[in-house]
């Protein structure tokens, strides 16, 4: 049999406050009308034994199936002797009967909810001397995100860069692409140290000087 697992812990739990082998009945209901036909056949519906907490149903459908692979109970005793129970003929699988429906999907709901909510953990700081806790002063220019990441030194917005006469900037350009092809604006901002509208002015008329060469 195949239950749910709320009903074994429910069988489980009954089984060890009251010992007792009355746990659950199964009705068996059979339509005497169509007893002979062979479609007709009989519905079973087991019902759990004493108050059940919380709402837990306490009746499930069973569907009985034929389909599967013939196999045996076996039992083995605190000597070690093992015995052979019986044979396993037919699968039930359960399901909550129709009169539990709506028990059951409040169960089901409230179940979801637990385990969607998140819950809160805290742990303790085994050294909580304070010089881990926040950055000393003078040194916030020197804490990087990685091991190896270092970040580029920024001038404040404050420091306002000094522009450089053609003849220096266009003699700079040509040694930055002398040295390499590709360069991105930012990049040439800080080669250079000038505000990003001579930067992006020198790198055009560079451009256009090679052009009127080549040409």
């Amino acid at each position: 049999m195949k239950c749910p697992p709320l009903v074994s812990c429910s069988l489980r739990s009954s089984n060890q406050d009251h010992p007792s082998p009355s746990l659950a009945k199964v009705i068996v209901s059979i339509d005497p009308l169509h007893s002979n036909d062979d479609s007709a056949s009989p519905q079973f519906t087991m019902e759990l034994a004493g108050a059940e907490s919380g709402n837990i149903p306490k009746r499930f459908s069973m569907e009985m199936s034929k389909d599967l692979i013939p196999m045996a109970v076996f039992s083995e005793s605190s000597q070690g002797k093992i015995s052979m129970e019986g044979k396993i003929l037919n699968k039930f699988d359960m399901k909550p009967h129709p009169e539990n429906l709506e028990s059951y999907r409040k169960l089901c709901r409230e179940r979801t909810q637990k385990y969607m909510t998140k819950t809160r953990k805290i742990q303790v700081i085994e050294n909580d001397n304070g010089a881990r806790m926040r950055p000393m002063p003078g040194m916030m220019g020197f804490i990087v995100s990685g091991p190896d990441k270092k970040k580029t030194p920024t001038k404040g917005s404050e420091m306002k860069r000094t522009r450089r006469d053609r003849g220096e900037m266009e003699e700079i350009m040509f040694k930055l692409f002398e040295r390499q092809p590709n360069w991105t604006l930012k990049q040439l901002i800080q080669e250079t140290d000038q505000p990003e509208a001579e930067a992006e002015a020198s790198s055009l008329s560079l451009v256009k000087l090679l052009d009127r060469d080549i040409v």
